[in-house]
């Protein structure tokens, strides 16, 4: 089988080919693709924009031009940060293990990252912090959005998150509207065409430009980096626009369906291809379908590493799912979580709902579908709170993960800022 296996080289030829379509000044994909970005400037300038955005000073200009009173919260937030009220992770080993913490040796090495999805709303960050130095627990590591961008803009709720996170230390994902729930396929409807969904709504057409555009506008002018990718084409746009020195990154979402190791090894294969002379990649994190095992995980591991890219990119798994419109019910894989990360690094442990347990005795079950209501209609249903509540729930479900992981002596990544 070894003499097999040496067909399946590449031949430099091939790579020249791919080459030839990526340099060819006549070819209209890649014409399409630098028009969209010249709209923005040179990859200089538009890096330029970006760190200008996301300075402090200019975020809290867009926040007190949209929302001046979400000022006051941030200003708290910074106090509570700097006067220390947060647990540190010392104290919070020391509250789970007791005197055992101060002799055992945590795996630093493979922390998991505390994930949360969705962080709809700014003014939940502040109830989440009240409850985590009332509790003394933590803050997650990495927070998802999932709202529409242009509501989120205009309330300035999306600023604010913004200026929160980076207080905080923490890292933000968002959701941008061209992702296939805009009418992006006008053949596509409800149950009564649920088939047509099975290959993904995707970006079709003229869209992953769109998707482009729109990425490159909250990019420069709101200092949005990280975002989630659905579609294989625009996962290709955004190594390409990552190729030409533009400083994004990008997560693959759970709804892209990656549920085998080959099917990983293609996209990372691509990564690797596209990727900076540095080796880096602006895939950051890679959303495994809630389908995969941990044996899926420990396979890609191996190749990932040889890729060279075991730094670069986080296995992002979901560990708890919404009660309604995402899976069977109930959904748990904290136990399978803390097996895999003893020998398998740089993983997150996402949680987009609460403990199943718990999940299941609130008034409102929590459900993905929320994620794609407008604000005024959840304000004018009365369900405000109760989303505020099942956002706590996976609040409280990532910090049982963090105790979980602590009680076999291995680390986890919270608010960098805060628990020290």
């Amino acid at each position: 089988m070894t003499n097999i296996q040496k067909r399946l080289k590449i031949s430099t030829d091939k790579l020249k080919a791919f080459n030839t379509v990526l340099l060819d000044e006549d070819m209209r994909v890649m014409k399409d693709f630098l028009a969209v970005v010249a709209k923005y400037g040179t990859p200089e300038e538009i890096n330029k924009k970006h760190r200008a955005a996301r300075k402090m000073e200019n975020l809290f200009k867009l926040v007190e031009e949209r929302n001046p009173a979400y000022i006051n919260d941030l200003n708290w937030l910074i106090k509570q940060r700097d006067s220390g009220a947060f647990i540190s992770v010392a104290d919070y080993r020391q509250k789970v293990l007791g005197d055992a913490a101060k002799t055992m040796k945590f795996k630093d090495k493979n922390a998991v990252t505390l994930e949360v999805s969705a962080l709809q709303y700014f003014p939940w960050v502040r109830v989440m912090a009240e409850q985590a130095i009332a509790n003394q627990t933590l803050m997650p590591g990495r927070y998802i959005a999932v709202r529409k961008m242009k509501e989120s803009e205009c309330d300035g709720d999306l600023p604010a998150i913004v200026a929160a996170l980076d207080i905080i230390g923490a890292s933000f994902v968002e959701t941008l509207d061209t992702k296939g729930t805009d009418g992006s396929n006008p053949h596509l409807g409800g149950p009564a065409t649920i088939t047509g969904y099975f290959g993904g709504i995707g970006q079709p057409n003229e869209h992953a430009l769109q998707w482009l555009d729109e990425f490159l506008y909250y990019y420069t002018n709101f200092g949005v980096q990280h975002v989630l990718n659905f579609n294989a084409g625009t996962i290709l746009l955004g190594f390409l626009l990552y190729r030409l020195d533009v400083d994004i990154q990008f997560k693959i979402s759970v709804f892209f369906g990656s549920d085998n190791p080959y099917h990983a090894l293609w996209i990372m294969t691509m990564a690797k291809l596209l990727s900076r002379d540095d080796g880096t990649s602006p895939l950051i994190g890679f959303n495994w379908s809630n389908s995969i095992n941990n044996q899926t995980m420990e396979l890609t591991a191996d190749f990932r590493k040889v890729l060279g890219l075991e730094k670069v990119v986080r296995f992002e798994h979901h560990i708890t799912e919404p009660q309604k419109s995402i899976v069977i019910q109930p959904y748990n894989r904290r136990a399978e979580l803390v097996e895999i990360a003893d020998h398998v690094v740089n993983i997150a442990a996402k949680h987009e709902g609460g403990d199943p347990e718990v999940d299941v005795t609130r008034e409102h079950l929590s459900d993905i579908l929320d994620y794609f209501r407008e604000k005024e209609e959840v304000i004018k249903t009365g369900d405000w709170d109760c989303l505020l509540q099942n956002y706590l729930d996976k609040v409280n479900a990532a910090n049982h993960t963090a105790w979980a992981l602590t009680e076999k002596g291995l680390s986890f990544i919270a608010a960098k800022n805060l628990h020290k």
